[in-house]
């Protein structure tokens, strides 16, 4: 019986130090998440700066809005999971590309989701890792934006959506499509009534410059987005493992009483049967 006290107090020590850890990586994540959200509205003031600026460039030109020839191929960049203990949330992107996810071009983000698609024998047409900090999603939206230039101008791929997540009012992780090339100029409002900007390039050049601009701030801002939902992910997944934590050590711990208090019944009873004999 004290060896099995004993095995009870090891198990509860053990699971003892995995809650350590389950704390741990619950309030990293949460750190990041926070960190994430916090910089969003610089990420979309940045974006709705650019689009500003593209709208006044539109005005100013004096043939229709330009538009690039779309190859009848698109392509997706996909945000997945980049580290474990977060659900089903890679799962949930992949689901929400439907039947395109063995015909379409795919770049993606995140290396689980990169071994979920191995395992469906889908090889992307490019992949990349999510940054563990928000500090390195501009230098990833600058390699993401390589790649799809390169593809473009190779004719491999005409137009672009992402497909991400992020945490809508209703508090829940929602996966969003959204076109990110080529550019809709339908989507900028009209500044023709403003006085026209002075510029030192012509507007058709300057309107490529500011499209490459717009395309890498719409890759910061949906990078934070799944940055966030993911580290949000993974705080709900160790909440539950918390709880689960909690609900084993009450069940050791009130087995442990129970067999502290059969041995000392035991030795009482041993106790009292050698005096008796005395």
């Amino acid at each position: 019986m004290t060896e099995r006290l004993a095995d009870i107090s090891a198990r509860i020590d053990g699971i003892g130090q995995l809650g350590a850890v389950v704390n741990a990586m619950r309030g990293i994540a949460a750190a990041r998440a926070q960190q994430a959200i916090g910089q969003l509205p610089a990420a979309d003031s940045h974006a709705a700066t650019i689009a500003d600026a593209i709208s006044r460039v539109l005005s100013m030109l004096t043939s229709a809005a330009p538009h690039a020839q779309a190859a009848p191929i698109t392509a997706l960049v996909v945000f997945c999971a980049e580290q474990g203990f977060v659900g089903a949330f890679s799962e949930h992107v992949l689901d929400a590309i439907g039947a395109e996810l063995g015909t379409a071009p795919l770049l993606v983000i995140g290396t689980r989701g990169l071994a979920m698609l191995a395992e469906r024998g889908i090889a992307p047409l490019w992949s990349g890792a999510m940054p563990g900090h928000t500090q390195g999603i501009p230098r990833l939206a600058d390699h993401i934006a390589e790649a799809v230039y390169a593809r473009v101008a190779s004719g491999e791929i005409g137009n672009l959506d992402a497909v991400f997540s992020r945490r809508g009012e209703d508090h829940l992780v929602h996966v969003h499509r959204r076109r990110l090339f080529p550019l809709d100029p339908a989507e900028f409002h009209s500044s023709a009534q403003r006085n026209p900007p002075l510029l030192t390039q012509k507007p058709e050049v300057l309107l490529r410059e500011l499209t490459a601009e717009y395309l890498h701030a719409q890759l910061c801002a949906i990078a934070l987005h799944a940055f966030a939902a993911e580290n949000e992910a993974r705080m709900e997944a160790m909440a539950m493992a918390h709880g689960q934590i909690d609900r084993q050590l009450a069940d050791l711990r009130a087995t442990q009483r129970r067999v502290r208090q059969d041995e000392i019944t035991a030795e009482i009873i041993e106790l009292a049967a050698g005096s008796a004999r005395g």
